[in-house]
């Protein structure tokens, strides 16, 4: 009797191996090669797949401005994701060979990767919030900022209506008539919540005439016995506000008010003068970014997604690591090289094809990104970050979409731009086990 080959199953026969091989050959055509072809044929079809256009749904694809604006977006991620992802894992992993707690930094890294991308899309789109009580990026971009150049304390302010003040067009607020070297002036303003005005806030009192110009800054809140522009019980001065004097266009002198709003000017000769308010103490407090706008919001899809696939081009660089001979970067150190030299001229060849391998299964899955864009845009900036994934859901089963020979036609341009990267990590693959 004809002894079996070592480590065959089917004893050789076709019969048995076709037996084994059949389930998985059905799946393949069922679920990839009939789709596939089935998509290549609709492409030449109109919408509703009854007549016959030719290659038309392959001219609109390159002719409409939707289309062309997604495959800009899609050659920015497949330019600039891979290259950072692949980067970023390649630092994290060389720096984890010199921590204690390798392990355990290696498992949060890699933790994003076992979240959805919607997920991932929504914690995003709370992220980059523009409110800064709720969006944790504009939070810390406004303390930041706060802590730099501090916020107005009166930010909204407007002048009394025939208070004597008028709105500049800078935004200052500028006495409407010019005053003496030696006179007084009171400037109301309204528009101002009086339960906001500083604890330090004392009750407003009318400048009289002395030495120098004299005036008086306060909160006119209006009401029913109100008196515009005159001081009336309960009301409040502002303390704080800078003042500037102007003789024409030129700044002569600045002072600021006290407790009680009440500002001096003092040694000013000839004029006559105005009073300005600068529009720094009325502004309104920095809001933080529009992360989510037309002009950032592929940055931010894609920061998310560094922040998922970090982990996955650390793992495999790490591995790729490990079978780094350690006498050649030994040799190196004993040659004198210093770190950075043993790392730029050492381990990067060395690791040059894990390295490809990474960064080309990266570009196959960022031409597939399609759940990021679609959670983390909003709707009114959609077709700015859109990529051709998302173009090719949008137009065939989108609202106010159903063209599906379009959309095939756009799936088609997808999967060629897929095929090379395949092919490369293939034979990639191949080569690496002859």
């Amino acid at each position: 009797m004809t002894a079996k080959p070592a480590g065959s199953m089917s004893g050789g026969s076709p019969r048995i191996a076709a037996l084994f091989l059949t389930p998985a050959l059905l799946l393949v055509v069922v679920f990839l090669v009939y789709p596939t072809a089935y998509s290549l044929v609709r492409s030449f079809f109109d919408a509703r797949g009854t007549e016959f256009v030719g290659v038309e749904n392959y001219v609109t694809a390159f002719t409409d401005d939707r289309t062309l604006v997604a495959l800009r977006n899609s050659v920015i991620w497949v330019l600039v994701a891979p290259t950072l992802v692949t980067t970023i894992g390649l630092v994290l992993a060389v720096l984890t060979e010199k921590i204690r707690w390798a392990t355990a930094f290696r498992l949060v890294m890699f933790m994003p990767l076992a979240i959805s991308l919607v997920a991932s899309g929504i914690i995003f789109r709370l992220v980059y919030e523009e409110d800064p009580d709720r969006g944790v990026v504009n939070a810390v971009v406004v303390s930041v900022h706060d802590v730099l150049t501090p916020a107005s304390r009166y930010p909204g302010v407007r002048p009394r209506e025939d208070g004597g003040l008028v709105v500049g067009p800078d935004g200052a607020l500028v006495t409407a008539e010019p005053v003496g070297a030696h006179g007084a002036v009171g400037l109301p303003i309204t528009g101002f919540d009086p339960v906001d005005l500083p604890k330090r806030a004392a009750a407003a009192v009318p400048p009289e005439p002395g030495a120098g110009l004299r005036g008086l800054v306060w909160l006119d809140v209006g009401g029913t016995a109100d008196r515009t522009g005159e001081v009336d019980a309960g009301e409040r001065g502002m303390p704080g506000i800078a003042v500037e004097v102007l003789e024409g266009d030129r700044v002569v002198a600045t002072t600021t008010t006290g407790d009680d709003g009440r500002f001096t000017v003092p040694d000013l000769v000839g004029g006559p003068y105005a009073v300005r308010l600068p529009a720094a103490n009325f502004a309104e407090p920095f809001r933080g970014l529009t992360w989510l706008g037309p002009v950032l919001v592929t940055p931010v899809v894609i920061t998310a997604w560094l922040w998922i696939m970090s982990g996955f081009a650390m793992t495999l660089i790490v591995a790729g690591l490990a079978s780094i001979p350690r006498d050649a970067l030994e040799a190196a150190r004993v040659d004198g090289a210093t770190e950075w030299q043993v790392f730029r001229r050492v381990t990067v060849p060395l690791l040059s094809p894990v390295l490809l391998v990474v960064f080309v299964t990266l570009v196959i899955n960022v031409l597939k990104v399609f759940d990021l864009v679609f959670v983390i845009a909003p709707g009114s900036v959609q077709e700015e970050a859109n990529v051709l994934a998302l173009q090719v859901w949008q137009v065939a089963f989108g609202a106010g979409g159903g063209d599906q020979g379009l959309g095939s036609a756009l799936a088609v341009l997808l999967f060629l731009l897929v095929v090379p990267a395949m092919v490369f990590n293939i034979r990639r693959s191949r080569g690496d086990r002859s």
